[in-house]
């Protein structure tokens, strides 16, 4: 135990970086030391990063089994299709939940508008388990605006419910298991007490921030344990996002496959080697290869 840890922290990740050629993301779960948090099971922090024209997010079709996604983005635009037929433009402030269940297809790519001049990307993607009993649930696009999702101000902080309830509203994107999600904006010196939640970390997207005495760092996802009240400080200004929610329990993770089984793994990756996924709408002639 380090004697320097405040009694309400678990647990410290540190991302790792990963390179995906045109910009970096920072992977902080799955981790070595913690698979999830509640029913997130990963979290991958996106940019800031800046494109010249002709350069940009250009990911190729590929599948998702038995968990949801979630896009959230602070700055730039993202296009996505998917073999459901779903055409959205996400932009900053707006949720996108994507409900991969028994099989979805989606790519990630730019307008051409837009990767035709310099701009910038910066934000989150997400990935929540699914409970055993709806991991087959049939797939599904949901886009929930930003004029949507509740906004209110908390001891001065302003802060945003994405999903879930805390401070006495509940955002309207759809749940499958009692899920965690909060965005807040605070100012040097401002203190925002943290919602309960059966299980519950914070990220610090930018800025810098202490428990008690213990000083956390940006970019790091910060495991709290399951006592109350339990307040953050910030030591400079600090945008960050509280997540957590009740566990799903273990599950198998192999490239963009999450399930409670193996065998169902086994499977999709053999429908995906033999191209037995629908195809993205609009998009169906590049794939990304099984690794």
């Amino acid at each position: 135990m380090n004697p320097n840890l405040s009694d309400a922290i678990e647990l410290i990740i540190t991302p790792k970086e990963k390179d995906l050629g045109e910009f970096t993301v920072r992977r902080t779960l799955p981790s070595a030391k913690r698979q999830a948090v509640g029913p997130w099971i990963f979290f991958d922090h996106m940019g800031p990063a800046v494109f010249p024209a002709g350069s940009g997010v250009n990911v190729r079709p590929h599948p998702h089994i038995n968990l949801a996604t979630v896009t959230y983005l602070f700055d730039g635009e993202i296009l996505h299709r998917d073999s459901l037929g779903n055409k959205r433009a996400i932009r900053p402030g707006d949720l996108n939940l994507m409900v991969a269940g028994k099989g979805i297809t989606h790519s990630e790519r730019e307008r051409p508008e837009v990767n035709s001049v310099q701009h910038s990307l910066h934000g989150l993607q997400l990935w929540l388990a699914l409970p055993e009993e709806h991991e087959e649930t049939d797939p599904a696009f949901y886009h929930y605006p930003s004029a949507d999702l509740p906004k209110l101000t908390v001891n001065g902080v302003p802060l945003r419910v994405m999903i879930g309830s805390a401070y006495g509203v509940t955002s309207p994107v759809k749940t499958f298991a009692t899920t965690l999600y909060v965005e807040a904006h605070l100012q040097a010196g401002q203190t925002l007490a943290l919602p309960t939640a059966d299980e519950r970390a914070v990220y610090i997207a930018s800025g810098k921030l202490c428990i008690d005495n213990t000083p956390l760092a940006a970019h790091s996802l910060t495991v709290l344990r399951n006592t109350t009240n339990v307040h953050i400080t910030a030591e400079e200004e600090s945008r960050i996002a509280i997540l957590g929610g009740s566990p799903v329990g273990k599950r198998f993770i192999e490239w963009n496959f999450v399930s409670s089984s193996q065998a169902r793994i086994d499977a999709a990756k053999k429908q995906w080697q033999l191209q037995q996924f629908d195809k993205v709408v609009g998009d169906e002639i590049e794939f990304i290869p099984l690794p």
